[in-house]
């Protein structure tokens, strides 16, 4: 049940705002391969740039987050509207790295602000029923990654480039702001259960929270990294990348959607167990695998990451409920700065792999330049794909080490979370 009689409509427009954000995503990391083209980029320096897109997200959520209750949650979703816009704009009239890192960095402090007002804004409608909601909200990370990688696969087949593709996000922006224009917002929780700021900070230097801030930094990185990544690297491996993006998260939003039963019968730590263990063997899986079968170790990959994100969310406040927006705040931004760091790692990785499997007295110059359907381009693909996927492999280790936290958590903890009034 929602304590707002306009929460629908809030709910809808967070979940426009939402895909935008996600569409960004998957644009940008199908334009990966044309940025390294276009501008003379390596995969490291394209890592950085989309890896300030997350840093930029940690920045707004970090701050974000406290303002939500001193300044309103309106104004944050204002400087998102702003950040998208100008982010969008820079980014398809981009001239060089410098611009391109600029116009991520603007839509990565949008799409945080859209994260620092949303978590609390939802948790604020749906008290009774944060973990669900919560899910569902985050049905449209995947679901905008969907519609992104759809749209940046058709408009490449139509021969529109990657600065038309950015183009689209326009019309979801201008939908949620005109959603949002005029709507009265509820106060976030912890101003409705009277906790004082400093209760609030007091609350979270809990060394079980710091714990889940841990479990987050590893979760995000195994979630978002190869996410980013698979776009370009499964590209030489056989299938079409960006379909592997669409099939992987089309069924995270599936899996999100229907998140209640499985809430009801794990619990939330159940439910992580299980996620850290699946995310695990798919990244493995996809590590030997090729071809058609990518799509196969890709599905185990899916449904590992699908619950991560909004059930760290929505266990977190559940079990800490005094952090309130901060809380959320420092979840999301620790999940997204992790990204921004994971990103250019696999890049190095993949640039080192590459490097390892280029014969002896052959250039890399030489192999890229190729004729299409020669024997040195097809050498080459083999190569970027290999090292690529061995990328994912080593990336792998990180759930291991969740797993392992999780269960730790499962076997001392409540079956269900007891707030920690």
């Amino acid at each position: 049940m929602s304590t707002s009689p306009n929460a629908s409509r809030l709910f809808n427009a967070s979940c426009l705002a939402l895909i935008v954000t996600a569409m960004s995503f998957a644009i940008r990391g199908a334009a990966m391969s044309s940025w390294t083209e276009e501008f003379g980029l390596t995969n490291e320096q394209v890592g950085w740039i989309n890896g300030t897109a997350f840093w930029g997200f940690t920045l707004a959520m970090v701050f974000g987050g406290p303002l939500c209750d001193a300044i309103g949650m309106r104004r944050i979703i204002g400087l998102a509207f702003v950040g998208h816009l100008a982010g969008i704009l820079l980014t398809i009239f981009a001239w060089d790295y410098w611009s391109l890192f600029g116009g991520t960095l603007l839509f990565g402090i949008a799409n945080g602000s859209v994260e620092a007002a949303c978590n609390p804004l939802i948790a604020a409608l749906y008290p009774n029923n944060k973990t669900t909601k919560l899910n569902q909200f985050h049905v449209w990370f995947p679901g905008g990654i969907v519609i992104g990688g759809l749209v940046g696969y058709l408009m490449g087949k139509l021969g529109l480039g990657w600065q038309a593709q950015f183009a689209t996000m326009l019309l979801p922006l201008a939908a949620y702001a005109v959603l949002f224009v005029g709507q009265s917002m509820p106060k976030t929780e912890r101003v409705e259960m009277g906790v004082s700021t400093g209760d609030m900070f007091a609350a979270c230097l809990h060394p079980v929270f710091l714990l889940l801030v841990v479990c987050m930094l590893l979760a995000a990185a195994t979630e978002l990294g190869p996410n980013q990544w698979i776009p370009n690297i499964l590209e030489n491996a056989g299938v079409s990348g960006l379909l592997v993006l669409v099939w992987i998260t089309g069924l995270m939003a599936v899996g999100r959607q229907f998140a209640g039963p499985f809430v009801h019968r794990l619990q939330p730590l159940g439910m992580l167990l299980g996620s850290a263990i699946l995310s695990a063997a798919g990244l493995f899986l996809m590590s030997q695998t090729s071809g058609p079968m990518l799509f196969a170790s890709a599905t185990v990959f899916a449904f590992g990451v699908c619950f991560f994100w909004p059930t760290m969310l929505g266990y977190t406040n559940e079990r800490f409920p005094k952090t309130g927006a901060l809380g959320l705040a420092v979840m999301g931004g620790a999940g997204m700065l992790s990204a921004s760091y994971v990103l250019p790692v696999i890049g190095r990785w993949y640039d080192d792999g590459i490097a390892a499997r280029i014969p002896e007295g052959v250039t890399a110059d030489a192999l890229q330049k190729a004729e299409a359907g020669s024997e040195g381009a097809l050498q080459w693909a083999s190569i970027q794909a290999e090292a690529g996927l061995e990328a994912f492999g080593q990336v792998a280790y990180l759930p291991i080490g969740l797993a392992v936290i999780f269960l730790a958590l499962f076997i001392f903890s409540p079956k269900k979370s007891t707030p920690n009034h």
